[in-house]
């Protein structure tokens, strides 16, 4: 099955006063590329989304951000223990120094002592951090799925695209058969003229090299082999767009393979026929090139 490396997936969620958003997207990579943005203080949840994302994917460069919102709670403002036992400690300390020094002094008053910097703080909502671990861990297996079932999606549609142009490609490749046998004629009648030109030509010359050189001409322009391996690599892209596991590297290293035949078919051409064909079959290839570019 064809997957893609471009997907996107989101999701969000709830508990008590904390609400998350997931978002997770992925574009191609050569190899498994993860970037994980969680805030801090989440025990084990990185951990978790990252083993869960290693055993569903094999390729792509692929981020996940969760973004946390608070709502305010009723609680209003509370006392911090540690600045009030602080700020007491102190004017207990200046109340004894006055008396030492004979200096009466007021007492402070509950308002006073309030009054004092970091005493009265806003009230922190009491949340469950293990809970709310709990709730987002369990948030990432359908997350992930989401992700995945895109990258199936989009990599149906992407193996359809790679399907016709590998049929456009066998398409040329059996026209390049037939201009490699319409050619026939006007290839012999080349070497033959060029035989005729060298025995013209060259007095004296060893007749086993003339007929050596001729022949290597001749296969020079044979392009029987690259038809033959052009035939194949279409055999072995279609398994591989039908093969379960991920294909994507296999298909780059056969589009090199299609591209490095389409050059040789080109120079061997020695046919107007034959090179447009030639041209054409890079084009679709380079257009396939792309397409797989995208294959997990």
């Amino acid at each position: 099955m064809t997957k893609s490396m471009t997907a996107f997936a989101s999701r969000t969620g709830a508990l008590g006063l904390v609400s998350w958003s997931w978002e997770m997207r992925g574009v191609n990579a050569r190899g498994l590329d993860l970037r994980i943005r969680v805030p801090d203080g989440l025990a084990g949840l990185e951990q978790n989304l990252r083993t869960t994302l290693t055993k569903a994917l094999t390729r792509g460069n692929v981020t996940v951000n969760l973004r946390f919102t608070r709502e305010e709670t009723s609680k209003g403002l509370a006392i911090d223990e540690a600045q009030l036992e602080g700020v007491l400690s102190a004017l207990d300390a200046v109340q004894e120094r006055a008396f030492a020094m004979g200096v009466t002094l007021g007492q402070p008053t509950a308002a006073d002592v309030l009054a004092q910097r970091g005493v009265l703080v806003a009230a922190q909502p009491d949340d469950d951090s293990e809970a709310l671990v709990e709730a987002l861990i369990a948030d990432v297996g359908p997350l992930v799925f989401d992700f995945a079932t895109m990258r199936e999606s989009e990599g149906a549609v992407l193996g359809q695209l790679i399907a016709d142009q590998l049929t456009q490609i066998a398409a040329l490749t059996e026209r390049a058969i037939q201009a490699s046998e319409d050619r026939a004629p006007q290839v012999k009648a080349n070497l033959t003229a060029a035989l005729q030109r060298v025995m013209e030509d060259v007095s004296g010359v060893d007749e086993g090299r003339v007929a050596q050189e001729l022949a290597v001409l001749a296969v020079k322009s044979d392009v029987t082999e690259e038809i033959d391996r052009l035939r194949a690599h279409v055999a072995a892209a279609r398994a591989l767009l039908a093969a379960p596991e991920a294909s994507g590297r296999k298909l780059d290293f056969l589009a090199q393979e299609f591209n490095r035949e389409a050059n040789t078919l080109c120079a061997k051409a020695q046919s107007t026929d034959l090179t447009a064909i030639g041209l054409d079959l890079k084009a679709v290839i380079d257009q396939m090139r792309e397409q797989i570019q995208n294959v997990e």
